[in-house]
């Protein structure tokens, strides 16, 4: 089970939470989907904490007051002071929805936008460093920007974070880069061109869980309320699938250790 206990890297995705309006139903559906153990403290005013092996591993809390928005999987990305990125995500041409604010004695953390519409968050860690488990079941294993700027988000993140990338897709059906903290660095999430896809695609970043069987955790997904929206499929990346929650929120599951074969020309 890969672990971690200390603060991650400045420019890494290190934590994910969805925010409802409803935590108690999301507690029911994410704890039987991946058999997550889910706290709530009384002074963490309503955000819940799910653990895998005494390992915080996502949250749940609900809606800000007096923000309409909809259910969502929010990536947070690492920032060894939040203040000096909101600043960069500013001067880069982002945006941002909240300002740095501290989170009791846990963490420093803002939420932003980039220049093509994509919200994500910013987490300075303190006494909460971030995913205390990720990788294996019920864990998150990949993050990735879906969005139809694909070069403007490329030069954002870039110019935020200092990101180095590797197109890995074949140029026109198929555009996608994952994205290092080092030219030569192990890969920590992607970016989709999201106008290889058929409809309206808004700009957003999706949160990938791992699980043991991608058809398993679907079927569950569907009994327990939640939409399939594309899946079972299989990839060089594994077997995978894309789910909207019980309340609208999206996430994929994927199955790393069942792979096809890219294919080979004639």
């Amino acid at each position: 089970m890969p672990t971690r206990d200390s603060s991650w890297p400045q420019g890494t995705p290190c934590w994910v939470d969805c925010q409802v309006d409803d935590t108690t139903r999301a507690r029911e559906f994410y704890g039987r989907l991946f058999g997550w153990e889910i706290q709530g403290p009384p002074e963490a005013g309503g955000y819940l904490m799910a653990m895998r092996g005494g390992r915080p591993a996502a949250g749940i809390g609900p809606k800000p007051e007096g923000m309409p928005m909809p259910s969502v999987w929010t990536t947070y990305i690492a920032a060894d002071n939040a203040d000096t990125v909101a600043e960069k995500i500013a001067a880069a041409g982002g945006s941002l929805m909240m300002a740095p604010f501290d989170v009791l004695d846990v963490g420093r953390m803002c939420i932003a936008a980039d220049p093509t519409g994509a919200v994500f968050g910013i987490w300075e860690a303190k006494a909460h460093s971030g995913a205390g488990v990720y990788d294996e079941h019920g864990a998150y294993c990949w993050n990735e920007l879906h969005t139809a700027d694909y070069k403007q988000a490329q030069e954002f993140y870039a110019e935020v974070f200092g990101w180095h990338y590797t197109e890995i897709g074949d140029g026109q059906n198929f555009i996608y880069s994952t994205f290092s903290l080092a030219t030569e660095g192990d890969a920590i999430g992607g970016i989709n061109d999201s106008t290889k896809t058929a409809g309206d695609n808004p700009a957003y970043w999706l949160t990938w869980f791992q699980v043991d069987s991608t058809d398993a955790a679907l079927a569950e997904a569907g009994e327990l309320g939640g939409t399939i929206m594309s899946g079972p499929d299989d990839s060089p990346f594994g077997r995978m699938g894309v789910v909207q929650g019980s309340q609208g929120e999206v996430f994929g599951v994927i199955d790393p250790t069942t792979v096809a074969e890219p294919p080979t020309g004639s």
